[in-house]
């Protein structure tokens, strides 16, 4: 295993922004309806600025987005958070024209502080310089901030709960008299509604060498294979019959919730579980079937979302 150096960590989480933003942008608009009346209302979670006025709304379903908790930095041709939360659920995010005569300070303050009584945790907040040296423009804001921009600045915010946590960016731009907030109500992308099909998952195994499964489940923290599995136990065992020469390896994988040892330990167990369920209910040979766990070491997203975290907990097969 290789060391990843500081660089690569920063080109990779600028990599990750700009994918992220594009998939949430292209969600985001995909969920407008077209010729529908326009609705400028306002979240329920969070009042603007008083006397402010909405021009503009987006509505997203599920969109998977970076939010910064720190100092933006610009080197070369590559903008860096030097922290940031990466964050996935319902998006809505509104523009507003803020009052003229109120100040950067007096307005981001406000939100600040309404924010806070209202039960949310300031993650981060900054106001001109101290945002950074570079320009952060999001697809979903219409202010800038950092760059030197005098006048501009943003805050994120977290608010935990049992429905899923809320995160909420406020950027205010008073050079061009606009506010905008941004909502992110965090959710687990939901999955389960492809079914798993024998021949899909031949021609993806033909074609990669493994196939990821979802819709073998298990609770949390347990090795027993629910049985809401069954349909896709069903496919297996039909792709097993129809190639009578395939051998597969039952891979278990995990998010990265809690210790490695104990991730490894849960994903050999939950892969020996499903073997044993196709050899006993299904009849498949056990020497046609190797069960395996590599806990978190491969993810397919970031586990710093519900949304990535859902994506890694899954059971592959793998071509012998």
């Amino acid at each position: 295993m290789c060391a990843t150096g500081k660089g690569e960590n920063e080109m990779h989480r600028t990599i990750r922004f700009f994918i992220l933003v594009l998939v949430g942008v292209a969600l985001l608009f995909a969920s407008a309806e077209v010729g529908a009346a326009r609705d400028l209302s306002d979240h329920p979670l969070i009042k603007p600025y008083p006397g402010s006025k909405a021009v503009n709304k987006q509505v997203g379903e599920y969109a998977e987005i970076v939010l910064p908790q720190g100092k933006i930095t610009y080197r070369g041709v590559e903008t860096v958070f030097s922290d940031a939360v990466e964050v996935s659920g319902k998006v809505t995010g509104i523009d507003y024209r803020t009052p003229r005569e109120r100040t950067l300070l007096e307005v981001l303050t406000n939100y600040k502080q309404g924010l806070t009584k209202g039960g949310f945790k300031i993650l981060f907040s900054c106001l001109e310089g101290g945002c950074g040296n570079a320009k952060f423009k999001s697809p979903y804001l219409r202010y800038k901030a950092g760059g030197g921009y005098a006048k501009t600045g943003f805050l994120t915010a977290k608010l935990e709960r049992g429905e899923g946590d809320v995160y909420v960016l406020v950027g205010v731009d008073q050079n061009n008299g606009v506010n905008t907030i941004l909502v992110i109500e965090s959710k687990p992308m939901e999955t389960g509604l492809v079914k798993v099909d024998a021949n899909a998952l031949s021609a993806e195994i033909d074609r990669t060498g493994h196939a990821s499964i979802y819709g073998i489940l298990f609770d949390t923290d347990k090795a027993e294979v629910k049985p809401e599995s069954k349909q896709a136990l069903g496919e297996i065992a039909k792709l097993l019959e129809k190639r009578p020469k395939l051998k597969l390896y039952v891979v278990g994988h995990t998010d990265s919730v809690g210790t490695l040892d104990y991730n490894l330990d849960l994903s050999r167990r939950r892969a020996a579980a499903v073997v044993m369920v196709l050899a006993q209910e299904y009849k498949i040979d056990r020497k046609r079937l190797k069960s395996a766990g590599v806990g978190p070491l491969a993810p397919v997203l970031a586990n710093t979302s519900d949304g990535g975290r859902a994506k890694n907990r899954r059971v592959e097969l793998v071509a012998q």
